[in-house]
C-alpha cells in the first residue's frame, strides 16, 4: 500500500473540480475533489456514468470522505481507482504526423527494433514535410497520397493519418482501467514497446464532452507492427490500459481549449538508472479533438459513455540499451505523464502476467450497488 501524492493533483487544483472514484469497503464509488477534499457523491450519482450524465456535474456534492492525503493505492479505507466505471474505452491512433512515420516504420520493419533507424531516415526525408502540412482528408491530403502510392511509400497508417476517416478503436473492457499509482502491464513476450501518453476526453450519454484526464495507452511496436490485424494484442492486454488520476470537470476556468492548447510531458525512470524525457504538443495534432469524438459517435450510442484517448505526439527513438534499437520498457520502470492543468499520472511497469489480475467486473458493480440499495432502504 502507498498514498497518493497530492502533488500529482493540477497545479490550480483548488479552482479545479475533480471526478474520480474510491474503494470503500462496500465498493467503490464515485467522489468530487475540491480544495483538496474528497466527496462521497454515490447518494446522487451510483456510479460515475450517472455522475457525467447530471445536467451539472460540476455542482453535485455530498459528505466528505476524506481529505486528498488520506488517499492509498493498494489497499487502505480510501484506495483511489481509475476515475471512470461503465464508460467504453476508445481511442484514435495516428493523429500526429510523428506518430504516423513511426507506425509506417513498425510495419515496413515488421517489429524489428534493430531495422528501424535506417527506415526513419528514409521516410522523414520523403514524407516528414508533406505529412505535416496537409489537413486530413483535404485535396491537398489527397494529391499527397496519390504521390506517395506512385512512390510505392503508401500504408494503411499513411491513409488514417491524412485520410477522411480517424483510426478510432476499443482499447480495453469496461471496468479494466487501472488508475494512478497501480501498476500498468506491458505483455511478457513484447521485446519493442513504450507508453503513450495522451489527453483523455470524457463524454456523457448524451456524446457531450464533460471533462478531460491523462491516460496511458500501452503499445507494443513489435505486435502491431508484424501485422495491423494484431492490434487487439497490441493495444488489450491485462493492466495495459491507465487513466487518471481524476477526471478534471469543464467549468468556466477549464474549457475543450485547455485540452487543444495542452503540452504533455513524460518521464521515465528505470531501475538500472536510466531516464527518458518525452513531450506532446496538443496544438501539433492533425484532427481536432471534437471533430475525433464526432467520428467516433458516427452511427453508433453509447448508453454508458465513453472515454476517448486522443493519440500522442511522443514518439520513443532514444536508444536504451543497443545502438539503433531505440526505446523499449523494463520491468521497474517508472511512468510520469504530467501536464499542469490536468496534473499527474504515474504508474509503475511490470508485465501484464505478473500483473494483479482483473477481477472486479460489471457483475461486481451491479451486486455492490444492490447491496448499498438494500442496506440504505433498509
Amino acid at each position: 500500500m502507498r498514498a497518493f501524492d497530492p502533488a500529482s493533483l493540477p497545479d490550480d487544483h483548488a479552482g479545479a473540480v475533480l471526478a474520480g472514484r474510491v474503494l470503500l469497503a462496500d465498493g467503490p464509488v464515485p467522489v468530487i475533489v475540491r480544495g483538496g477534499q474528497v466527496f462521497d457523491v454515490s447518494a446522487t450519482a451510483p456510479t460515475s456514468a450517472d455522475l457525467f450524465d447530471l445536467a451539472d456535474p460540476v455542482g453535485v456534492s455530498g459528505p466528505l470522505l476524506c481529505a486528498v492525503e488520506d488517499l492509498t493505492i493498494g489497499g487502505g479505507p480510501y484506495e483511489l481507482l481509475a476515475p471512470i466505471d461503465l464508460q467504453c474505452v476508445k481511442a484514435c491512433g495516428v493523429t500526429f504526423a510523428v506518430s504516423a512515420i513511426e507506425r509506417v516504420i513498425e510495419e515496413r520493419a515488421r517489429g524489428d527494433a534493430g531495422a528501424a533507424a535506417a527506415i526513419r531516415a528514409e521516410l522523414e526525408e520523403r514524407v516528414g514535410g508533406g505529412i505535416r502540412s496537409v489537413e486530413p482528408g483535404s485535396e491537398s491530403a489527397a494529391r499527397l497520397k496519390a504521390a506517395l502510392i506512385e512512390a510505392g511509400m503508401w500504408s494503411q497508417y499513411l491513409e488514417v493519418a491524412i485520410g477522411p476517416d480517424a483510426e478510432v478503436f476499443t482499447k480495453a473492457p469496461v471496468l479494466s482501467s487501472v488508475g494512478w499509482g497501480a501498476e500498468v502491464g506491458i505483455r511478457s513476450d513484447s521485446h519493442w514497446n513504450n507508453p503513450e501518453p495522451e489527453i483523455v476526453l470524457v463524454a456523457n450519454a448524451a456524446g457531450d464532452v464533460i471533462g478531460a484526464t491523462l491516460g496511458n495507452d500501452v503499445n507494443l511496436r513489435d505486435f502491431e507492427g508484424r501485422s495491423a490485424l494484431l492490434l487487439g494484442k497490441a493495444k488489450d492486454n491485462n493492466a495495459s490500459c491507465s487513466i487518471g488520476p481524476f477526471v478534471r470537470l469543464f467549468d468556466d476556468g477549464f474549457t475543450i481549449d485547455d485540452v487543444r492548447n495542452a503540452e504533455l510531458d513524460l518521464v521515465i525512470d528505470g531501475p538500472e538508472g536510466y531516464r527518458l524525457h518525452g513531450h506532446s504538443s496538443m496544438s501539433q495534432i492533425s484532427r481536432d479533438p471534437l471533430n475525433l469524438v464526432k467520428q467516433t459517435l458516427s452511427e453508433h450510442q453509447y448508453p454508458d459513455g465513453f472515454v476517448l484517448f486522443l493519440g500522442t505526439l511522443f514518439a520513443p527513438v532514444q536508444d536504451r540499451d543497443d545502438a539503433g534499437r531505440g526505446f523499449t520498457h523494463k520491468v521497474g520502470d517508472v511512468v510520469r505523464i504530467t501536464t499542469p492543468r490536468l496534473g499527474t499520472l504515474e504508474n509503475p511497469v511490470t508485465t501484464s502476467a505478473d500483473a494483479a489480475p482483473w477481477s472486479f467486473g460489471i457483475r461486481d458493480l451491479f451486486r455492490t450497488l444492490a447491496a448499498r440499495q438494500r442496506a440504505g432502504a433498509a
